[in-house]
């Protein structure tokens, strides 16, 4: 990849929401997961305190990033894809998930049509099948999506903007999707238009008011520089649902482990280079184990305070 690649920047730096100015808060971060070039700052909102991450690459831009450093390519015969595969698909996961939090929706039953966006392999639409859902999913990746297929589900490789489905949908999950997007107000646009009366969409994204992100500070793993653009508090976030002519149902903060586990090892993390204590599911699991049961305990009550780590809510368009 060309170094000069993050030259071309959108001219603007005013909130989504207000479209007041907005300034640094933080500068100089780098990418401390899979090392793709280039540092960020990160832009606060004068006005309603929308976080964004800056400069914000260009949809091309971002489309080449994703497919170097970030989709899934594929990985079926290593070692990890097997044993991972294996453990998601365990009663072992399921108890995993009522301990530790369920930041992507998979224990929570209903019925009805429900689609996954941005549903990668696949990994998810079992289980939202296995608790009485009709799962489909929406993927750009088609390798991803073709993996996804290969188990039986109806996965589109489409934008939102271009998915017109034959019926409405009762649920349309956005795990640690809305944060990704381009424009979240018009994907939460896309997603109110693609529901039912009365349908739900589930979101959960990194909260950015969080005690996590002020422990870690710059180290914070979900800064995720330059794959997070957006950087949601309770606040903002509930802005941004009423532009989009929704309500909040219930809104809540989890605080998976892995992601305080990750925040530790991004503490190695240097620029350019892959951060392989992240992607070592040996050092993760310990770190995960260790967390949940040395760590998180005496953390409880951010939780409860809408401090955690892990955005959850449920909303539902206005009538």
């Amino acid at each position: 990849m060309e170094s000069g690649l993050m030259d071309i920047t959108p001219k603007r730096r005013d909130c989504l929401i207000c479209e007041a100015p907005c300034w640094p808060v933080l500068s100089g971060l780098f990418d401390d997961r899979f090392g793709a070039p280039g540092t960020y700052d990160i832009m606060q909102c004068q006005h309603c305190g929308l976080e964004q991450t800056w400069p914000r690459p260009s949809e091309a831009e971002l489309k080449l990033l994703y497919e170097e450093f970030y989709n899934w390519g594929g990985q079926e015969d290593t070692f990890y894809y097997k044993i991972r595969e294996k453990f998601l698909n365990s009663d072992l996961y399921r108890l995993w998930l009522k301990w530790d939090g369920d930041p992507a929706f998979h224990l929570r039953p209903g019925r009805g049509r429900l689609l996954d966006v941005g549903c990668n392999e696949g990994r998810g639409l079992a289980l939202y099948s296995r608790h009485g859902f009709q799962a489909e999913g929406v993927e750009i990746n088609e390798r991803a999506a073709a993996a996804a297929r290969s188990k039986g589900f109806p996965v589109y490789t489409m934008s939102l903007a271009e998915f017109f489905p034959a019926e409405p949908f009762d649920v349309v999950v956005l795990a640690n999707v809305l944060e990704h997007a381009a424009d979240p107000v018009d994907m939460l646009t896309q997603v109110r238009r693609l529901l039912r009366p009365g349908g739900q969409v589930w979101i959960s994204c990194p909260n950015a008011a969080g005690r996590w992100r002020r422990l870690f500070g710059r180290h914070w793993v979900n800064w995720h520089v330059p794959f997070h653009l957006w950087h949601f508090s309770p606040v903002t976030l509930k802005e941004l649902l009423a532009r989009a002519d929704f309500r909040i149902v219930e809104m809540g903060t989890s605080t998976p482990s892995q992601w305080v586990a990750a925040s530790f090892c991004t503490l190695v993390s240097r620029p350019g280079r892959a951060n392989k204590w992240v992607r070592s599911a040996p050092i993760m699991a310990v770190m995960m184990l260790a967390a949940r049961a040395l760590f998180l305990p005496l953390w409880g009550n951010l939780d409860r305070r809408l401090e955690g780590d892990c955005l959850m809510l449920t909303a539902t368009p206005n009538e």
